[in-house]
């Protein structure tokens, strides 16, 4: 998912020395449209692993993150949210004893998600995944769009087997939490939290890759 705050900086530098992890996205949205947008990169199921192999300068060929490179991954991601139009309370936390990195930050209104979204997408050369937020607060409609690009999957077909492996446990969550109840929503692989004031859906990496998940949704609020 390159799309979201250049989090591949860390997902890349840990693909070659692990083969679970989870992206998780939250958002957090008020009635006013206004709310907090979260995105962890979770490899805390192979946190034994990692301990032993941040010890080592590389494996199978591959240079092993120091903790100094995740620092800098994540202080780029901040520095870049720092020039964005309408995000503010920039915040990024790095877990060692657990490998749980993220980056959270506020936003006035999804338009500026989708700026963020735009301008990371437009720097990059292979466009795989795009999203786009809208919400209507007068009506109570949170979107989603979601597209995929057969990019993606050309992407990982040039993969060696081996290293097509580190997918295969791999996935990506996305939960949307509210002020208000939901009275609906269309993605049948979603679910709604039993206090009816959240949506969550899960994908494995492979379902994102090959196209076949899709986290397009309408979410209809209580007024």
């Amino acid at each position: 998912m390159r799309n979201y705050f250049k989090f591949c900086i860390l997902i890349i530098s840990f693909l070659s020395i692990t083969s679970c992890f989870e992206i998780i996205e939250e958002i957090d949205l008020k009635s006013d449209g206004t709310g907090t947008m979260t995105y962890t990169l979770n490899l805390s199921k192979s946190k034994s692993k990692l301990a032993s192999i941040m010890l080592l300068d590389s494996i199978n060929g591959y240079k092993v993150p120091s903790r100094a490179d995740i620092q800098k991954g994540l202080e780029d991601i901040v520095s870049e949210l720092n020039k964005a139009e309408g995000v503010s309370n920039i915040k990024k936390t790095a877990d060692y004893d657990n490998f749980v990195f993220s980056i959270q930050c506020d936003f006035n209104s999804v338009q500026n998600i989708n700026k963020i979204s735009n301008q990371i997408s437009s720097n990059q050369k292979n466009k795989a995944i795009k999203s786009s937020y809208a919400f209507d607060d007068n009506s109570g409609v949170f979107k989603r769009k979601y597209t995929h690009s057969e990019d993606v999957t050309k992407a990982y077909n040039k993969l060696k087997t081996e290293n097509k492996k580190v997918f295969d446990d791999a996935s990506y969550t996305v939960i949307y939490r509210f002020e208000n109840e939901v009275t609906s929503q269309n993605n049948q692989k979603a679910k709604i939290s039993k206090s009816k004031k959240a949506v969550m859906q899960r994908v494995s990496a492979m379902d994102v890759i090959n196209g076949t998940g899709d986290f397009s949704t309408q979410i209809l609020l209580k007024k």
